[in-house]
Parts: C-alpha cells; structure tokens; sequence
C-alpha cells in the first residue's frame, strides 16, 4: 500500500515536470537495531540495518527507490536491486520513465561489473575510481543523497530499527518517502499559488 502511495506522489510530481531524470545519486546509512531484534539464529547478523536509497536529486532531491539489508552485505549487492525497483514515473510531456540520464555513487560501488551493467541500460555511470576520483569533487553530489537520507531518518520510528521483519521496516521506510515527496509537492503547489496571486496583485494594480 505505502509502494502504490509513493509511486501516485510520483507521478503527480512527474506529470508536473517536478522531477529532473538527469542525474540520480545512490548511498547508503546505516541503522541501529534495537537489542533482541536479530537473535542467535541469524549467525553473523549485525546489529544494524543498512538504508539504501538512490533519488532523483536535482532540482529537489526526490526519493525514488529505497531498500534494506542487513550491515554486513557489501553496497555492491544492492545497487542493480535499486536501479531496478525506481518505478516508471509519469512525465510532464511523452511516455512513463524510470531510467535516469546519469548515476552518481561513491567508490563503494566501484566495480567493472557494475559499471558495464549500468552502461548497458543506457545509464551515463559516474561512480567514483578508487585512487583516482578526489573526495573533494565527489562531495559535490553525494551531500545531496545524504541530505536526503536525513530527511528520512529524521522520522523517529526510522531511527533505530525495531522490526525484526525487513519486510516491516521497508514498509515505514516507504511511507517516510512518500511523505518526503508529498512535502516536495505541497512546497510547490504552495509556490505557485504565492506566485499566482502576486501575478494577479499586480494585474489589478495596473488595471486600476
């Protein structure tokens, strides 16, 4: 349910031209669990959960996919899953997309493998190089996805994870982010109608 919510918030961003395809940008954070949640019969289970969530950050760092693992699973494992979950997003003019122009992610998930797979969905791919890409020119797009993540994990029942089901903690972690984006939307909406009653201010001026 909170899935179909998030994809109706996108779209009605979408059919707005409020979400820019040209680049997005994946990281992840990690998440305390609360002590009990994983118990003994999960061998090797940290207690923490990983929040992985790529978004369409320009121009207003929208959520458009999120997922959960576990702390020890290596972030290369988790971005075909997410480039894969971003729904097909209603447009303002033409067809349903999901794919974006760019994919910015830091040296985490630098690997051929993966650069080939991107490349290979008409993807552009710019993940950091190990050794060669500066922190300093990365920075430039990464603050973006962790502004976001902060947005999300700013909603208390996100903080620490207390459900021992992933399948529970994605469900609030997919509300948190139709939540964000219903924000986004309302911001809008309520620009707009700031805008449009200055436009209509200064008609009547003139006209009188």
């Amino acid at each position: 349910m909170w899935r179909r919510l998030h994809r109706a918030v996108l779209d009605e961003l979408g059919s707005q031209g409020l979400i820019d395809w040209s680049q997005t940008v994946i990281d992840a954070a990690s998440v305390r669990a609360r002590k009990g949640i994983f118990d003994r019969a999960e061998p090797g289970r940290p207690r923490q959960s990983r929040l992985e969530d790529p978004c369409a950050v320009r121009p207003r760092r929208i959520p458009v996919s999120m997922g959960d693992s576990a702390a020890n699973i290596n972030d290369v494992e988790a971005l075909k899953p997410l480039v894969k979950a971003i729904p097909a997003v209603r447009s303002r003019r033409g067809p349903r997309r999901r794919k974006p122009d760019k994919l910015h992610a830091d040296k985490a998930y630098d690997t051929a493998e993966l650069r080939k797979w991107v490349r290979a969905r008409s993807i552009g791919v710019r993940i950091a190089r190990e050794g060669i890409e500066s922190s300093e020119r990365l920075g430039r797009h990464c603050w973006v996805i962790e502004r976001t993540i902060s947005w999300l994990t700013g909603y208390h029942r996100l903080n620490i994870r207390y459900d021992r089901k992933a399948t529970h903690f994605l469900s609030f972690l997919t509300l948190a982010a139709a939540l964000t984006c219903y924000k986004k939307l309302a911001k809008s909406e309520t620009r707009d109608m700031v805008l449009g009653g200055n436009v209509l201010h200064m008609s009547l001026r003139c006209a009188l």
